[in-house]
């Protein structure tokens, strides 16, 4: 996108060309479509085609709910999907025929689905299942043993794709814990081969390490002696990536740097493969050998000029700790040490339910305006098919209900490409029926190769997804007796319909994202002002790791909101180039606030322990004025002086018994100086571009 504004065009472009890695297991993949297309096929070989399709499209709907995660929170996602479409299938098939009666169900499950948002997108796929299901039904009202068989069915396939999704939870106990942490030790060992990297770019693992946390901190996480290893591998893996980055930052003798960093890679890469496969790490143990043999052979007895010795030093004991807990992890290992219990982070503590949607109850709320939104467009889109007798009319609240979402460019993007995989799915399904025989069977083998396509493409390219369950859908429908053809072009003509009103809808209420970048970006100033507070007190270790937690989760949330801004129309040019810049700078920031943790042990050897803290303190409350600058619109006050408290620091240390580490400090404190300057500085700027565009405007 280019940054003088916002460009239709180019966001189309970017839309339908922007393909990401797929990152959907093939297990999950098979699993998802088994347990789709099995009940079909039994179906279709006793006779009983219905109840195989109504299984297998509750099993289709819930699918997406199979996502990653420990088996307890996986259970949940689960089994809340299907209970939630079963109990919206009963509620179309018994009151679908009564207009006035669905019109106001659809509303209701419009607003308490779209009301989901605020738990995050596995919920949200709860409440839009719901609605998919409620829709749906309701275009085939029925008695009430009707009802009640056709939603036992529907929940029916939920179930067997629970079943499916934890079948190998008494086998493989500890599988997602360790896939989590081989994702982490796996970017530790690219970050450890990087021997330059861009220091505007977000620091590495940012997102694997919340989802890390998550999954071994978290509410559902597993019990059991081996989880006490995962937990050393957890804080083994912060503290490696924080030695990484200050390695970077001490400009040692380059030659034995890169020597040791591509060591430990060895190290860390034989690590993952070791907890991906859930066996011994034997090579890793090999790799770690050879890492050590070089550590005593260039290191012991020589002068420790750079400070390097030190940091290669608590290296090696980090990767020997790792190597051994990773022998000791999984439902096979043998638990032989113990570790102090790690809590979750604040940041990452969800509240109680309640309080959540108490809070969100406002017009303010982004969640509150998307349930009003969701529950006005689903019942217009409703009342809409009905009027018009639209042939399979329940695709057109459908769509609806799938592309609107609580930002913008979401829903421009699942709108636009939703429109094109539907007419490419049409092209596909027309020729895939074309070319193979006009059997049952044959066509079942089709769609269960075009549902495997929808759910490992989902992630990679929304609009090829769509494509192919185009053709899922088609087939399913045939199968039941539906002409495929007919399907066919009633699907593309209620998707566009369902696009165009779910967009209308949203530029009806929109809920702007330039009107919350600003107090994003202060939350992540303010965020990082309390990381520096938290180094101000050496000791505590427990709150540096909150605090950096926090720090990472409020650059994640910053990230979202710039990316979000950027794709939506009118956002004023100085504002996303303030957001751009912030966002750069701030990332140089946090890369400067780790380097500081992970040399806290060094500076400890120094005098004037008091000036050191202060100073950093001193940091921590100029960004805190930056911060609430940025929030209220308003000028900075006046700074404290960094750039003298820093110099005087580099006076304190001249003779100092350790000169390595006081060369440390005079290069750690000038760096940080210059980012939270440099951070004024963009604020500082801004605010007066922007006062001067409104007098122009004025």
């Amino acid at each position: 996108m280019p940054s003088s504004g916002y460009s239709l065009r180019a966001h189309v472009v970017e839309s339908l060309t922007d393909i990401k890695r797929p990152d959907v297991p093939l297990r999950v993949v098979l699993r998802n479509t088994a347990a789709v297309v099995l009940p079909l096929g039994i179906g279709l070989a006793t006779g009983h085609t219905e109840i195989g399709l109504a299984i297998g499209a509750g099993a289709l709907d819930t699918m997406f709910s199979d996502q990653p995660g420990p088996y307890r929170q996986r259970m949940q996602q689960l089994l809340l999907a299907s209970l939630a479409a079963g109990l919206a299938s009963l509620c179309g098939f018994l009151i679908g025929g009564q207009l006035l009666l669905i019109l106001a169900a659809t509303a209701a499950f419009g607003f308490f689905g779209g009301l989901l948002v605020v738990f995050g997108t596995d919920t949200a796929r709860v409440g839009m299942t719901s609605m998919i299901l409620l829709v749906i039904t309701a275009s085939t009202p029925t008695s009430l043993t009707g009802a009640l068989s056709g939603a036992a069915l529907i929940f029916s396939g939920g179930l067997l794709l629970t079943l499916f999704s934890l079948a190998a939870w008494p086998w493989q106990r500890y599988l997602p814990e360790r896939h989590a942490l081989a994702t982490v030790y796996a970017g530790l060992a690219v970050l450890a081969r990087q021997q330059t990297r861009d220091d505007t770019d977000v620091p590495a693992l940012t997102d694997a390490m919340t989802t890390l946390q998550q999954t071994l901190l978290g509410r559902h996480r597993a019990h059991g002696r081996a989880m006490e290893a995962f937990g050393v591998l957890l804080e083994l893996a912060e503290r490696i990536r924080l030695e990484l980055t200050a390695m970077t930052e001490l400009h040692a003798n380059p030659s034995i740097h890169a020597m040791f960093r591509d060591d430990a890679a060895r190290v860390l890469a034989a690590i993952a493969d070791a907890l991906q496969q859930g066996e011994s790490p034997e090579q890793a143990a090999r790799a770690l050998g050879t890492l050590q043999a070089s550590e005593h052979a260039l290191l012991d007895g020589s002068s420790n000029t750079d400070g390097l010795n030190a940091h290669i030093h608590a290296l090696s004991g980090q990767l020997a700790a790792a190597v051994r807990n990773a022998d000791w992890a999984g439902s096979r290992g043998e638990l032989r040490a113990s570790a102090e219990e790690t809590r979750l982070p604040k940041a990452l503590r969800s509240s109680s339910a309640r309080a959540t949607l108490r809070a969100s109850l406002t017009p303010r709320s982004v969640a509150f305006r998307h349930a009003v939104r969701t529950a006005v467009c689903l019942s217009a889109a409703l009342w809409i098919s009905r009027q018009l007798n639209l042939p399979h009319g329940y695709w057109l609240p459908m769509t609806a209900a799938i592309v609107l979402r609580p930002d913008f460019a979401a829903t421009f993007n699942f709108g636009l490409l939703r429109v094109v995989g539907t007419v490419l799915g049409l092209v596909l399904t027309t020729v895939l029926l074309h070319i193979t025989p006009s059997e049952p069977w044959t066509h079942l083998a089709l769609m269960a190769v075009l549902c495997m396509a929808f759910r490992y493409l989902a992630t990679a390219h929304y609009g090829i997804a769509v494509a192919a369950l185009t053709g899922t859908v088609v087939i399913l429908l045939s199968l039941g007796g539906v002409s495929s053809s007919a399907a066919v072009m009633d699907r593309v003509i209620n998707t566009a319909l369902g696009c165009g009103i779910a967009l209308v809808a949203y530029v009806a209420w929109p809920t702007w994202e330039r009107g919350r970048a600003r107090a994003a970006l202060a939350v992540m100033l303010d965020a990082y002002a309390n990381y520096l507070r938290a180094l101000a007190q050496p000791d505590q270790h427990n709150l540096h790791r909150e605090m950096r937690s926090a720090s990472r989760t409020a650059r994640t949330n910053a990230q979202a909101s710039i990316d979000r801004m950027r794709t939506e129309p009118a956002t004023p040019p100085e504002l996303l180039a303030l957001a751009r810049a912030l966002f750069a700078n701030s990332n140089r920031l946090a890369r400067t606030a780790m380097t500081l943790e992970a040399l806290i042990d060094d500076l400890s050897t120094l005098p004037a322990q008091t000036e050191i803290n202060g100073f950093v303190d001193a940091a921590a409350s100029a960004l805190q004025i930056v911060a609430t600058a940025l929030r209220e619109q308003i000028a900075i006050e006046a700074l404290p002086d960094l750039r003298t408290r820093q110099r005087i620091l580099v006076t304190l240390m001249q003779g100092a018994e350790n000169p390595a580490a006081a060369e440390l400090l005079a290069r750690i404190s000038d760096r940080l100086v210059d980012n939270v300057d440099t951070v004024a500085y963009v604020v500082g700027r801004s605010q007066l571009q922007l006062a001067g565009v409104s007098a122009v405007q004025r």
